[in-house]
């Protein structure tokens, strides 16, 4: 009973999120449209050593209209951003959408807390809650090439996000690496790096 009403609170929290953001949400425009159909496959990731990348990194990101999330082009960037963080030469475990040049809510993650491991994309996402005490771990990114250093970060953390397959506000509890990656992520779409956290 106690989960289901925890997941009813979520849900209400999020929703009330959602409506917020859905009032500031733009489709994509012209220039995204073409960056996420240039080229096929692998996208270039930005990095912290170009100042006109780290603008983009810096940037906050912005929802999609629901709408866009069922289209042809979010399809497009979302195989592009698996395409990109599993290739060899990045090899990630996670990816948001700032790093390959759009700020928009959107993120990748490998799912290390599910059977195979997945890698899903997660539209207009938020981390809702944190539990319990932080750990210290240690990270990496994509976007800071050639670095790792230790960060502080929740174990369990509540997700909201849009899903992409029926299109419907969604709600989960996340715990473990995972939960990690997750926070790693969302603090790309604030424009936050994780050397901006550093222990």
């Amino acid at each position: 009973m106690n989960r289901i009403l925890t997941a009813l609170a979520l849900l209400c929290a999020y929703a009330a999120l959602a409506s917020c953001a859905r009032e500031s949400a733009e489709p994509w425009t012209e220039e995204e449209r073409l960056l996420v159909a240039e080229g096929e496959g692998v996208m270039r990731v930005l990095t912290v050593e170009d100042t006109l990348d780290l603008a983009v990194l810096r940037a906050p990101s912005i929802d999609l209209p629901v709408k866009e999330i069922g289209s042809a082009t979010f399809a497009t960037l979302a195989a592009r951003m698996l395409a990109t963080v599993t290739c060899p030469e990045q090899d990630g475990v996670g990816i948001a959408a700032p790093q390959v040049g759009l700020n928009r809510r959107v993120i990748a993650v490998q799912r290390f807390d599910k059977p195979g491991e997945p890698f899903e994309v997660y539209p207009n996402i938020r981390i809702t809650a944190t539990h319990g005490p932080e750990e210290l771990g240690a990270e990496g990114c994509l976007s800071v090439p050639g670095r790792r250093g230790n960060v502080m970060r929740s174990r369990n953390v509540d997700i909201a996000y849009v899903s992409p397959r029926t299109l419907k506000d969604t709600v989960e509890s996340v715990h473990g690496f995972t939960a990690v990656i997750f926070q790693h992520e969302c603090d790309h779409l604030d424009g936050v790096l994780y050397i901006d956290k550093l222990q």
